[in-house]
């Protein structure tokens, strides 16, 4: 825009130079030949007056006089004799010794004639050259040229700054705007340029303030409304604390312990601003704990387990947290979907710029032969569920610089998380 905004400038300028300059240039060449063609004239003029007084030697004086001051000029006396420069009798001569004055452009110049009365007509010639009709016009041209070069010049600085001036607080938007865009809430314009694009920034900081805000009141109701299930958590401990199996005791104790657990998470969560991410973890050991978590509930259930994991350590752009929940998620689905006694395997390898972590089932698979993004649709689901657990893992997974893939394997149902690097 810049630029375009300095050519506009730039072709307007140039439009106001030329309709200066090219009459002014046609009036300087035409003030040049008249200049010219006065002074000739004026020669004449007095070498006629002196040819008037039938004096020969004055003639000449003054013939040689005129000729000194650049101008030829030539005296046809009565008949066919002339005095001073050889030059033939024209058709403009021949005009002029019917008594009229004129003055006749020709190839070798223009002839200012003037008739002369007395004992027969005699004409006066002086001519004058195309070079002293055009004479310091070249040189004035410069001038001119190079006065609208100079005028070009100071056209387009001012183009440029008056560019830079809109421009500069437009661009500034625009950066904020992505920087907004990317998360950072607290990126602010500094209002500046015409009033207009003042407007701009200044609406652009309400909107930004509007966002920050009604993002931060929703980040604190998701805490509360996760703080308040504290509540029934505990009692379910009390319960869990008052059992007398033991061995059930136990089982559903570290059930409760993962959903408090999950309910602190999402408090955190809740409570960090967008942009916050943490630093990543050792996927292979995070994998490994809630593999091994999830494992007397398979034994219970009588679930063949396959676990492949690569040895760590194996880095990735999630937080230990996150990536836990993200296990959690994929587990419980394969545990909530497929019939008691339905093998799973979870395979977790390295790759080129972070991890991938696969897990598979041997039910019945996705519902419907052709997989389409709303497998992992926030709130769609095909087995009567919330529809949230995936579309959960594939935000953690993007948020990592990694994507979720899901699709029915040979088997049964495959969901391939890809992580990056920290």
């Amino acid at each position: 825009m810049r630029r375009r905004l300095s050519s506009l400038a730039l072709a307007t300028t140039s439009l106001v130079l030329v309709a200066f300059l090219v009459p002014l240039a046609v009036l300087v060449q035409a003030l040049a030949a008249e200049r010219a063609t006065g002074t000739a004239a004026a020669w004449a003029g007095s070498v006629a007056a002196t040819a008037a007084l039938g004096d020969r030697d004055a003639l000449a004086a003054a013939i040689a006089q005129a000729k000194g001051a650049g101008v030829p000029v030539t005296v046809f006396l009565p008949g066919d004799r002339f005095v001073g420069e050889p030059a033939a009798a024209g058709p403009g001569v021949r005009l002029a010794r019917l008594g009229r004055s004129l003055t006749v452009d020709t190839p070798q110049g223009r002839e200012v004639l003037v008739a002369v009365q007395g004992d027969g007509t005699t004409v006066v010639r002086a001519l004058v050259p195309p070079e002293r009709l055009r004479e310091g016009v070249t040189r004035t041209w410069l001038v001119l040229g190079l006065i609208g070069l100079a005028l070009l010049a100071v056209g387009a600085l001012v183009a440029d700054r008056l560019a830079r001036s809109l421009i500069g607080p437009v661009a500034e938007a625009a950066g904020v705007s992505r920087r907004l865009a990317g998360g950072d809430l607290a990126a602010r314009v500094t209002p500046g340029g015409p009033p207009e694009i003042r407007d701009v920034g200044t609406a652009l900081n309400q909107l930004a303030g509007r966002i920050d805000g009604l993002l931060r009141r929703e980040r604190e109701s998701v805490a509360d409304l996760s703080h308040r299930l504290r509540t029934p958590v505990t009692a379910l401990r009390l319960e869990v604390d008052a059992m007398r199996d033991r061995e059930d005791a136990a089982r559903v104790g570290a059930a409760v312990a993962s959903v408090e657990r999950m309910v602190t998470q999402v408090i955190t969560e809740a409570r960090r601003s967008g942009g916050e991410r943490g630093p990543g973890c050792d996927a292979a050991e995070v994998v490994a704990e809630r593999v091994a978590f999830w494992s007397a509930l398979a034994d219970d259930q009588n679930r063949r387990r396959s676990v492949r994991l690569a040895p760590g350590p194996l880095p990735v752009a999630v937080r230990a947290e996150d990536l836990a929940a993200l296990v959690d998620l994929l587990l419980e689905n394969v545990f909530a979907h497929t019939p008691e006694g339905t093998a799973f395997a979870v395979d977790l390898t390295a790759r080129p710029g972070g991890a991938r972590l696969t897990v598979s089932d041997e039910g019945p698979g996705f519902p419907g032969s052709d997989l389409t993004e709303d497998l992992v649709e926030r709130g769609v689901s095909g087995a009567g569920s919330t529809g949230l657990g995936l579309d959960i893992a594939r935000r953690t997974a993007e948020e990592s610089g990694g994507t979720l893939c899901v699709r029915n394997g040979p088997v049964g149902a495959q969901v391939i998380v890809d992580f990056g690097n920290p």
